[in-house]
């Protein structure tokens, strides 16, 4: 298909999901460590927008050092007799879907978090510039999407222009993303699913209500609506609601019909509105990661870009996204989008605010206007935790809710018991008793005898806490005085 129309790299959508690892890889642009983003801006005068053109700002292919990171912005110009200001995020999001159909071109993300790839052999078979992908992305676009009339792309490699321009485009993210504030699940009588991330996690069921926007983060309720009605056949697609079964967890019959047909029958029932019971999917491109640390009985979050390298369960953002990524349902893990925290639901089926125990510094900050005001110095961030036991110290300093037992504000019900009061029981080696050696990790029972037999002022005392002990080799020695 490429091919024959004049580009030196084929154009398929088999190619979704392809990755090009950085052994292969000749340049990148984005992700962690340069700014990126990707910004569609409607224009209602078409004399404004010139149908195929591409201006490139900054060095081209030809002028990179192979195996850098760059800087990388894309803009597009839209005009169409049907197109009205509310498609703009709509059309944006396909520019992830589109662009994955090029061959050896990697596109990831979305927004402010995008992370392209090009790899070397897309290069050795003659792709030469950076205006053949935007050519390529805009004859996609309009022929995928006839309502697009004429389209134009600007991209950018200079990395100060690239930073210019992301401050603005950071400005309308924020404006599309307020609309969004002031409807609720409850008044509307369908949801809205999206499939663009299928092609990644085949078992995803991501459902976009107004109360909880897409894991990625671009799509919102009215988005997901805007594009149901100008392409029926397209990645979003009305969900009815049908019968309310838990008002808290933000459980529907009509949710869970789509998650059997979504998921492929993987999953039958999701909570809207729930960490740990019966949580959302989890896709590839969400732009949070949420984790549960039963130590504390909080949660944590940590975001797509932080500039935090560890979290106090020992895990970086790119490990907790593999374990949950790919569209599994994982109890204690939750990808969501950075929006979702504004939502008056936010997990309130596990406390929401009164259960986040620990952010990264970057995110908190960026989402400090969503926190509850009596909840900011309560959170820890990793300047006040970096491991458990610190974080168990910082939550008892600021006496968390999760130390003496969350109270539910939606509905009045204690649902932890809190553990800030309790004491761990300890007993002498003496009376420690255990059945006898088990694959779940208990003690042997010569081992507890050999303990219980020794002799010395104060004596061994042994705490299990939920503990699985492994021990392959134990040598004991009695203390000379």
């Amino acid at each position: 298909m490429g091919e024959a129309e004049g580009f030196p790299f084929d154009i398929n959508p088999m190619y979704e999901g392809e990755r090009v690892r950085k052994s292969g890889m000749y340049v990148e642009f984005g992700g962690l460590t340069k700014p990126g983003f990707e910004l569609v801006l409607f224009e209602p005068d078409p004399a404004k927008v010139h149908d195929n053109e591409v201006t490139l700002i900054g060095p081209d292919l030809g002028e990179l050092e192979e195996g850098g990171t760059y800087a990388f912005g894309m803009i597009y110009k839209v005009y169409g007799e049907k197109i009205e200001k509310d498609l703009e995020a709509v059309i944006e999001r396909r520019n992830h879907e589109y662009q994955s159909y090029i061959q050896g071109y990697m596109h990831l993300n979305q927004r402010a978090e995008i992370w392209i790839r090009i790899s070397k052999d897309a290069i050795k078979k003659g792709l030469k510039s950076l205006k053949q992908i935007a050519k390529a992305t805009i004859m996609l676009f309009k022929s995928e999407l006839p309502f697009i009339e004429a389209m134009e792309a600007i991209y950018i490699t200079d990395e100060e222009e690239v930073e210019k321009q992301l401050e603005e485009a950071m400005k309308i993210y924020e404006a599309r993303d307020l609309k969004t504030r002031g409807l609720h699940d409850e008044d509307v009588e369908e949801f809205y699913q999206c499939t663009l991330c299928q092609s990644f996690a085949p078992t995803n069921v991501c459902v976009v209500t107004p109360d909880r926007v897409a894991l990625c983060g671009a799509m919102s309720w009215f988005d997901s609506r805007a594009a149901a009605r100008v392409d029926p056949e397209g990645p979003n697609a009305p969900i009815p609601k049908g019968e309310c079964i838990d008002p808290i967890g933000g459980e529907y019959t009509g949710v869970n019909a789509a998650a059997v047909k979504l998921s492929g029958g993987e999953y039958d029932s999701i909570k809207l509105h729930s960490f740990l019971e019966k949580p959302h999917t989890s896709c590839g491109c969400f732009e949070v990661a949420g984790f549960f640390i039963p130590e504390v009985d909080g949660i944590g979050w940590i975001h797509r870009g932080s500039r935090v390298s560890e979290t106090p369960i020992g895990l970086p953002f790119s490990t907790i996204a593999g374990s949950v990524g790919g569209g599994k349902q994982v109890k204690g893990f939750l990808g969501i989008g950075i929006q979702y925290f504004y939502s008056s639901k936010f997990i309130q089926y596990d406390g929401g605010w009164r259960r986040v125990v620990w952010m990264a510094s970057d995110l908190k900050e960026r989402v400090k206007d969503a926190i509850p005001e009596e909840m900011k110095d309560r959170i820890a961030t990793e300047k006040e935790a970096t491991d458990i036991e610190s974080l168990r110290d910082f939550l008892l300093r600021v006496d968390h809710p999760v130390v003496k037992g969350v109270i539910r504000e939606v509905d009045g019900v204690k649902i932890t018991d809190g553990w800030g009061t309790k004491k761990e029981e300890e007993a002498p080696a003496a009376t420690v008793k255990a059945p006898p050696a088990a694959p779940t990790g208990e003690l042997p029972e010569d081992l507890i005898q050999a303990i219980a037999a020794m002799q010395g002022d104060p004596p061994i005392k042994i705490v299990l806490k939920d503990a699985k002990i492994s021990i392959g080799k134990v040598i004991l020695s009695k203390k000379e005085h």
